[in-house]
Protein backbone atom coordinates (compact mmCIF):
# COMPACT_ATOMS: atom_id res chain seq x y z
CA UNK A 1 0.00 0.00 0.00
CA UNK A 2 3.20 2.49 0.67
CA UNK A 3 4.47 1.25 -2.57
CA UNK A 4 1.47 2.31 -4.35
CA UNK A 5 0.99 6.04 -2.31
CA UNK A 6 4.59 6.80 -3.72
CA UNK A 7 3.92 5.83 -7.20
CA UNK A 8 0.54 7.75 -7.39
CA UNK A 9 2.31 10.61 -5.86
CA UNK A 10 5.32 10.68 -7.29
CA UNK A 11 4.74 9.08 -11.06
CA UNK A 12 3.04 12.63 -12.03
CA UNK A 13 6.20 14.17 -11.11
CA UNK A 14 8.21 11.92 -13.30
CA UNK A 15 6.00 12.81 -16.64
CA UNK A 16 6.49 16.65 -15.98
CA UNK A 17 9.93 15.22 -16.09
CA UNK A 18 9.92 13.30 -19.19
CA UNK A 19 7.52 15.86 -20.91
CA UNK A 20 10.38 18.75 -20.36
CA UNK A 21 12.50 16.61 -22.96
CA UNK A 22 9.42 15.32 -25.11
CA UNK A 23 9.55 16.46 -28.37
CA UNK A 24 6.17 16.61 -29.19
CA UNK A 25 4.50 19.83 -28.24
CA UNK A 26 1.15 17.94 -27.56
CA UNK A 27 3.16 15.31 -24.96
CA UNK A 28 1.98 12.78 -27.01
CA UNK A 29 2.56 9.59 -25.01
CA UNK A 30 4.74 7.69 -25.31
CA UNK A 31 7.66 10.57 -26.61
CA UNK A 32 8.91 9.88 -30.27
CA UNK A 33 11.82 11.84 -29.29
CA UNK A 34 13.44 14.16 -26.84
CA UNK A 35 14.81 17.60 -27.08
CA UNK A 36 16.76 20.16 -25.28
CA UNK A 37 14.88 22.66 -27.38
CA UNK A 38 11.95 23.88 -24.50
CA UNK A 39 15.22 23.94 -21.98
CA UNK A 40 16.96 26.72 -24.10
CA UNK A 41 13.73 28.39 -24.51
CA UNK A 42 13.12 28.59 -20.63
CA UNK A 43 16.77 30.12 -20.37
CA UNK A 44 16.40 32.07 -23.26
CA UNK A 45 12.72 34.00 -21.33
CA UNK A 46 13.05 36.95 -20.26
CA UNK A 47 9.86 36.39 -17.83
CA UNK A 48 11.62 33.20 -16.31
CA UNK A 49 14.38 34.48 -15.78
CA UNK A 50 13.05 37.44 -14.06
CA UNK A 51 10.61 34.97 -11.95
CA UNK A 52 13.38 32.85 -11.14
CA UNK A 53 15.00 35.85 -9.54
CA UNK A 54 12.57 37.19 -7.43
CA UNK A 55 11.91 33.96 -6.20
CA UNK A 56 15.44 33.21 -4.74
CA UNK A 57 14.87 37.16 -3.58
CA UNK A 58 12.00 36.65 -1.88
CA UNK A 59 13.01 33.20 -0.83
CA UNK A 60 16.39 34.22 0.38
CA UNK A 61 15.41 36.94 2.31
CA UNK A 62 12.58 35.77 3.87
CA UNK A 63 14.90 32.85 4.87
CA UNK A 64 17.07 35.08 7.02
CA UNK A 65 13.84 36.91 8.56
CA UNK A 66 13.03 33.52 10.32
CA UNK A 67 16.00 32.88 11.24
CA UNK A 68 16.32 35.63 13.23
CA UNK A 69 13.07 35.96 14.85
CA UNK A 70 12.38 31.94 15.02
CA UNK A 71 15.49 31.82 17.11
CA UNK A 72 14.76 34.97 19.38
CA UNK A 73 11.48 33.32 19.67
CA UNK A 74 12.53 29.90 20.63
CA UNK A 75 14.69 30.56 23.00
CA UNK A 76 12.73 33.09 24.88
CA UNK A 77 9.68 29.95 24.93
CA UNK A 78 12.81 27.55 26.03
CA UNK A 79 14.71 28.99 28.71
CA UNK A 80 11.96 31.79 30.46
CA UNK A 81 8.47 31.46 32.18
CA UNK A 82 5.97 34.45 32.31
CA UNK A 83 2.48 35.30 31.79
CA UNK A 84 1.27 33.58 28.53
CA UNK A 85 3.95 31.86 26.95
CA UNK A 86 1.41 29.26 26.47
CA UNK A 87 -0.44 31.34 24.17
CA UNK A 88 2.53 32.93 22.55
CA UNK A 89 4.03 29.48 21.90
CA UNK A 90 0.29 28.63 19.83
CA UNK A 91 0.26 32.62 18.03
CA UNK A 92 3.76 31.37 16.67
CA UNK A 93 2.81 28.04 15.35
CA UNK A 94 -0.56 29.15 14.23
CA UNK A 95 0.34 30.52 10.49
CA UNK A 96 1.67 27.33 9.75
CA UNK A 97 -1.40 25.24 10.52
CA UNK A 98 -4.35 28.06 9.24
CA UNK A 99 -5.50 27.51 5.59
CA UNK A 100 -3.39 29.48 2.78
CA UNK A 101 -6.24 30.85 1.17
CA UNK A 102 -7.10 32.19 4.83
CA UNK A 103 -3.79 33.62 5.58
CA UNK A 104 -3.49 35.32 2.32
CA UNK A 105 -7.18 37.45 2.97
CA UNK A 106 -5.97 38.70 6.28
CA UNK A 107 -2.38 39.76 5.10
CA UNK A 108 -3.95 40.95 1.77
CA UNK A 109 -6.72 43.34 4.38
CA UNK A 110 -3.85 44.40 7.01
CA UNK A 111 -1.30 45.71 4.00
CA UNK A 112 -3.74 47.52 2.22
CA UNK A 113 -6.99 48.30 4.35
CA UNK A 114 -5.12 48.81 7.66
CA UNK A 115 -1.32 49.85 6.95
CA UNK A 116 -2.30 51.37 3.66
CA UNK A 117 1.18 49.66 2.10
CA UNK A 118 0.79 48.88 -1.87
CA UNK A 119 1.40 45.78 -2.60
CA UNK A 120 5.17 44.67 -3.45
CA UNK A 121 7.90 42.07 -3.22
CA UNK A 122 8.19 43.53 0.35
CA UNK A 123 4.66 42.54 1.38
CA UNK A 124 5.53 39.08 -0.13
CA UNK A 125 8.65 38.64 1.98
CA UNK A 126 7.02 39.44 5.16
CA UNK A 127 4.49 37.27 4.19
CA UNK A 128 6.43 34.27 3.78
CA UNK A 129 8.31 35.22 6.79
CA UNK A 130 5.34 34.75 9.37
CA UNK A 131 5.05 30.75 8.23
CA UNK A 132 8.51 30.22 7.35
CA UNK A 133 9.54 31.53 10.89
CA UNK A 134 7.42 28.39 12.51
CA UNK A 135 9.58 25.94 10.67
CA UNK A 136 12.73 27.31 12.53
CA UNK A 137 11.11 28.12 15.59
CA UNK A 138 10.58 23.84 15.62
CA UNK A 139 14.18 23.38 14.88
CA UNK A 140 15.57 25.45 17.29
CA UNK A 141 13.15 24.69 20.79
CA UNK A 142 13.43 21.19 19.81
CA UNK A 143 17.09 21.35 19.87
CA UNK A 144 17.45 23.37 23.29
CA UNK A 145 15.38 21.02 24.47
CA UNK A 146 18.01 18.01 24.20
CA UNK A 147 20.94 20.75 25.00
CA UNK A 148 22.49 20.54 28.09
CA UNK A 149 22.35 24.01 29.66
CA UNK A 150 25.03 23.39 32.43
CA UNK A 151 27.56 24.31 29.37
CA UNK A 152 26.14 27.54 29.42
CA UNK A 153 25.90 28.27 33.40
CA UNK A 154 29.96 26.78 33.33
CA UNK A 155 30.81 29.75 30.52
CA UNK A 156 28.69 32.21 32.84
CA UNK A 157 30.76 31.22 35.75
CA UNK A 158 33.83 31.87 33.70
CA UNK A 159 33.28 35.08 33.65
CA UNK A 160 31.42 34.88 29.64
CA UNK A 161 29.26 37.44 28.77
CA UNK A 162 25.63 36.92 27.47
CA UNK A 163 26.91 36.98 24.02
CA UNK A 164 29.97 35.62 24.01
CA UNK A 165 28.64 32.40 25.75
CA UNK A 166 26.12 33.00 22.85
CA UNK A 167 28.47 32.99 20.29
CA UNK A 168 30.96 30.21 21.89
CA UNK A 169 28.74 27.75 23.61
CA UNK A 170 24.93 28.19 22.58
CA UNK A 171 25.45 28.74 18.82
CA UNK A 172 27.78 25.90 17.83
CA UNK A 173 24.76 23.45 19.18
CA UNK A 174 22.33 25.02 17.56
CA UNK A 175 24.26 25.62 14.32
CA UNK A 176 22.76 22.74 12.69
CA UNK A 177 19.56 22.91 14.09
CA UNK A 178 19.43 26.60 12.28
CA UNK A 179 20.78 25.59 9.09
CA UNK A 180 17.92 22.72 8.68
CA UNK A 181 15.08 25.18 9.66
CA UNK A 182 16.59 27.64 7.40
CA UNK A 183 16.74 25.22 4.34
CA UNK A 184 13.55 24.07 5.57
CA UNK A 185 12.19 28.02 5.23
CA UNK A 186 14.02 28.50 2.15
CA UNK A 187 11.83 25.06 0.37
CA UNK A 188 8.64 26.63 1.67
CA UNK A 189 8.95 30.02 0.40
CA UNK A 190 10.43 29.30 -2.96
CA UNK A 191 7.19 27.46 -3.77
CA UNK A 192 4.72 29.17 -2.12
CA UNK A 193 1.99 30.29 -4.49
CA UNK A 194 -1.38 30.84 -2.73
CA UNK A 195 -0.36 33.88 0.16
CA UNK A 196 1.52 35.30 -2.96
CA UNK A 197 -1.27 34.91 -4.68
CA UNK A 198 -2.66 37.70 -1.75
CA UNK A 199 0.65 39.65 -1.62
CA UNK A 200 2.17 40.67 -4.38
CA UNK A 201 2.15 43.77 -6.75
CA UNK A 202 0.13 43.94 -10.04
CA UNK A 203 3.57 44.26 -11.95
CA UNK A 204 5.55 41.59 -9.72
CA UNK A 205 5.82 37.88 -10.37
CA UNK A 206 7.27 34.69 -8.84
CA UNK A 207 8.15 30.76 -10.48
CA UNK A 208 5.05 29.67 -8.78
CA UNK A 209 3.01 32.85 -10.30
CA UNK A 210 4.46 32.65 -13.39
CA UNK A 211 3.60 28.73 -13.87
CA UNK A 212 -0.36 29.32 -13.13
CA UNK A 213 -0.37 32.22 -15.42
CA UNK A 214 1.17 30.68 -18.46
CA UNK A 215 -0.09 26.82 -17.69
CA UNK A 216 -2.63 26.90 -20.10
CA UNK A 217 -0.99 29.02 -22.96
CA UNK A 218 -0.47 26.45 -25.76
CA UNK A 219 2.99 27.72 -26.59
CA UNK A 220 4.28 27.98 -23.38
CA UNK A 221 2.97 24.87 -22.58
CA UNK A 222 6.76 23.20 -23.08
CA UNK A 223 8.69 25.77 -21.59
CA UNK A 224 6.13 25.33 -18.20
CA UNK A 225 7.29 21.65 -17.89
CA UNK A 226 10.73 22.94 -17.61
CA UNK A 227 10.08 25.87 -14.76
CA UNK A 228 7.92 22.81 -12.94
CA UNK A 229 11.20 20.49 -12.83
CA UNK A 230 13.26 23.53 -11.76
CA UNK A 231 10.96 24.17 -9.29
CA UNK A 232 10.74 20.54 -7.92
CA UNK A 233 14.37 20.29 -7.95
CA UNK A 234 15.03 23.61 -6.08
CA UNK A 235 12.31 22.27 -3.88
CA UNK A 236 13.91 18.96 -3.25
CA UNK A 237 17.24 19.80 -2.18
CA UNK A 238 17.00 21.52 0.68
CA UNK A 239 14.38 19.28 2.08
CA UNK A 240 16.79 16.62 1.68
CA UNK A 241 19.61 18.30 2.94
CA UNK A 242 17.75 19.70 6.36
CA UNK A 243 16.85 15.81 6.61
CA UNK A 244 20.19 14.62 6.56
CA UNK A 245 21.24 17.39 9.00
CA UNK A 246 18.15 16.49 11.15
CA UNK A 247 19.00 12.72 11.41
CA UNK A 248 23.00 13.36 11.37
CA UNK A 249 22.10 15.56 14.70
CA UNK A 250 20.38 13.16 16.20
CA UNK A 251 22.72 10.36 15.33
CA UNK A 252 25.30 12.44 17.36
CA UNK A 253 22.92 13.07 20.12
CA UNK A 254 22.57 9.53 20.61
CA UNK A 255 26.47 8.71 20.43
CA UNK A 256 27.17 10.96 22.84
CA UNK A 257 24.22 9.49 25.08
CA UNK A 258 25.66 6.03 24.43
CA UNK A 259 29.27 6.98 25.28
CA UNK A 260 28.00 8.87 28.05
CA UNK A 261 26.39 5.16 29.84
CA UNK A 262 29.65 3.37 28.93
CA UNK A 263 31.09 5.53 30.82
CA UNK A 264 29.23 5.61 33.81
Amino acid sequence: MTALVLLFIYAPLLLVVVNSFNADRTFGWPPKGFTLEWWGRAFDSEGVREALVNSLWVAVVSTVISLILGTMLAMALQRYKFFGRDVVNLLVILPIALPGIVTGIALNNMFTTILGVSLSMWTVIIAHATFCMVTVFNNVIARLRRMNGRLEEASADLGAGVFTTFRLVTFPQLRSALLAGGLLAFALSFDEIIVTTFTIGAGDTTLPIWILQNLFRPNQAPVVNVVAVVLIVVSIVPIWLAQRLSADSVGISAGRARARAAVK
